[in-house]
């Protein structure tokens, strides 16, 4: 485990006792801290997005199925990664589960052994999104130190536009934009065009919970 990283919990959701139980009781020999929940509703009132760790998911439950939340937790932007377990698996709900993003999709009973490699790739995973996500709030810092017109000629450059298209569509001269951009390299302390785009590809993207915020 990373020492920038927490002590990873794995949260299990399942209405079924016996399956919470079963799971609580493996996992917890291999040493990782466990938090189960009878249904989504009581997995999306306590879950910290902040906490690493990853999540055993039922496919079928009362009320909020396991597709249900995996689809309010990608609405919010929410990465932590999902291995779906199921009484029930057919091909399209393993399918909609991996078109949405989920790691695994496992039929119960599973190998108890095979389960706890996934979980270690899950929680791989996750250190992963989590790093990726620090960066990307690094880079939104330097964006919010240029300036409204440095913010228009960012965009623009993003967009792959050229020095003289820059200044033709923001009524400047290129010269103003040449003093534009080298603030702009500056500031987002990029070497180059070509990862000062990276940079500005790079936050957009999904995170743990909080939209992200534009350019503008």
């Amino acid at each position: 485990m990373s020492n920038n990283n927490p002590e990873p919990v794995i949260y299990v959701v399942d209405d079924e006792l016996a399956i919470r139980d079963s799971l609580t009781l493996l996992i917890e020999s291999t040493g990782y801290e466990v938090r189960s929940y009878d249904s989504a509703e009581s997995f999306l009132s306590e879950y910290n997005t902040e906490q690493h760790g990853c999540l055993l998911l039922d496919v079928r439950m009362p009320c909020m199925s396991g597709h249900d939340l995996q689809n309010i937790l990608t609405t919010r932007g929410i990465c932590i990664p999902i291995i779906f377990v199921s009484g029930h698996a057919d091909i399209p709900d393993s399918a909609k589960a991996f078109r949405a993003g989920a790691v695994d999709f496992m039929e119960k009973p599973f190998d108890s052994d095979i389960l706890m490699a996934r979980i270690d790739e899950a929680l791989k995973k996750d250190i992963a999104f989590r790093d990726d996500f620090a960066n990307r709030q690094h880079i939104l810092e330097r964006v919010k130190r240029l300036t409204a017109r440095e913010k228009e000629v960012l965009d623009l450059i993003a967009s792959s536009h050229s020095n003289k298209s820059t200044a033709q569509i923001l009524h400047i001269s290129s010269r103003t934009v040449d003093v534009h951009r080298a603030s702009i390299m500056e500031k987002m302390q990029a070497e180059n065009i070509a990862q000062l785009i990276l940079m500005v590809l790079s936050y957009k993207q999904p995170n743990y919970g909080s939209k992200e915020d534009s350019i503008g």
